[in-house]
């Protein structure tokens, strides 16, 4: 069955504009509970908790929630402002029967959405997703009063989330003497992150730490990494850290300030359990990661998969496959021997006990991978233009697939929470990349029309 409302990564969309609206939030929450109700293993009431990032729509979608939970007779726990993976942490350590964040992660503040944790700190399974939508359609009614559900804060939230992290990296260890810019994108680590690396050592110089609720990933964190860069040169900062909104994708800067991606972080993490003896097979990416990543690990001796772009479906095939680390280029990491999610300040410990180790730069364990070029191009997708079946689309595809032959490749794919087709080109000469990516962007921007 299709959904309606879920996507590749819960619900998402323009605050004010259905389904991102206060009255549908209430219905979600009562929905939600039902179902959570329904299937809870135990006796006894269910349990939710919430959190969300910094952005102004959160409270008004918070309350929202909490009020369908309650009217279900679901008891809730309130986080406020955290990271997406603290609320999966939280879920779990707190024995919830589910987690609730509220976040569009690297959109900005006009967007908002809700992603949902099970028990055990993953993504809803298909099942769960279907049933909360058809549970959508059947009329709210609240138990009776005896049972109305009960909402409280957790006032330590941060506390336990930080001494998590640092949980995480081998006793003794220290970031002493390193210099680190950290952007927190405005978003839900500002107060977390810049902590983090403090308390491990480190002299942090912490950007895009003071939220507003309007000022979430504007101009900073891992989608604009252009004021990043600029501070660790003008600062002779070691490198830098910069997180999405949520605090579920990591990016970084080396030490003269050049971007280092997920797909070269992914390196990095592989490279240094290999020389401690700790790694799996292989290595876990998508469609769009970097042919460059796939060469490098299997010049070192590891697989690489690929599968559809999500991290629900990197987790999945990590999963089936026994592999412990997996990924995308966008900076969203999962070390599942570590945590169940994707987790950017966990991410970026693993990076850093890699440069602690090898007691180098991260410029030079980045560059033990080499990128190929690649350009993205975002085409606007209105109304119903489909790709399949796209005969405009498909010659267009074909022509720049056979100028690039055995050396690049092509790949198109509607964006599950943004209505584009992301316009993907690779190859090895990077003018060619550029020149063919533009040239089939326009085609498929004309064949959507």
């Amino acid at each position: 069955m299709s959904k309606r409302y879920f996507g590749t990564d819960g619900i998402r969309g323009t605050v004010g504009t259905a389904p991102i609206t206060p009255d549908f939030m209430l219905k979600l929450g009562w929905a939600c509970g039902r179902v959570f109700s329904d299937r809870s293993p135990g006796p006894g009431r269910c349990t939710v908790i919430i959190g969300k990032d910094t952005r102004v729509s959160g409270y008004m979608f918070e309350s929202a929630l909490e009020a369908g939970l309650v009217a279900a007779g679901v008891d809730v726990k309130l986080l406020g402002p955290m990271p997406t993976p603290a609320v999966a942490l939280m879920t779990r350590t707190q024995q919830a029967d589910a987690g609730i964040v509220i976040s569009a992660s690297h959109n900005a503040f006009e967007d908002n959405g809700i992603k949902f944790f099970s028990a055990e700190g993953a993504k809803l399974p298909d099942d769960v997703e279907l049933a909360i939508e058809a549970m959508l359609d059947r009329p709210l009614e609240t138990v009776p009063p005896r049972f109305i559900g009960k909402a409280v804060r957790v006032v330590d939230a941060a506390g336990r989330y930080i001494e998590f992290c640092k949980s995480t990296v081998p006793e003794g260890f220290s970031l002493r003497g390193l210099r680190i810019a950290v952007d927190c994108a405005h978003g839900a680590t500002y107060a977390i992150a810049p902590a983090v690396f403090a308390e491990l050592g480190a002299e942090v110089l912490p950007m895009g730490a003071t939220p507003d609720g309007f000022n979430i990933n504007e101009g900073v964190g891992s989608t604009d990494m252009a004021s990043l860069t600029a501070l660790v040169r003008a600062q002779g900062a070691d490198l830098g850290i910069a997180f999405d909104g949520d605090g579920d994708r990591v990016l970084f800067a080396d030490e003269r300030g050049t971007v280092v991606d997920g797909d070269e972080l992914l390196f990095i993490i592989a490279m240094h359990r290999l020389a401690l003896g700790t790694a799996d097979a292989g290595v876990v990416g998508t469609l769009m990661s970097n042919l460059g990543l796939e060469l490098a690990l299997r010049a070192a001796g590891l697989d690489f998969a690929r599968t559809p772009v999500g991290d629900r479906y990197v987790r999945e095939r990590m999963a089936a496959e026994g592999w412990h680390l997996g990924g995308e280029g966008s900076g969203h990491i999962i070390c599942s021997d570590v945590t169940t999610t994707g987790d950017g300040i966990v991410a970026a410990l693993q990076v850093l006990q890699a440069v602690r180790a090898a007691d180098r730069p991260l410029s030079a364990l980045a560059a033990g991978m080499s990128r190929l070029p690649q350009c993205l191009v975002n085409v606007r997708r209105e109304g119903d233009g489909a790709l399949e079946g796209n005969g405009r689309v498909a010659a267009a595809v074909a022509s720049v697939e056979a100028e690039l032959g055995d050396a690049g490749r092509v790949l198109l794919r509607p964006s599950g929470t943004e209505p584009v087709v992301r316009v993907m080109v690779e190859g090895r000469d990077a003018a060619q990349v550029a020149s063919l990516c533009e040239r089939l962007a326009a085609e498929v921007a004309r064949g959507l029309a």
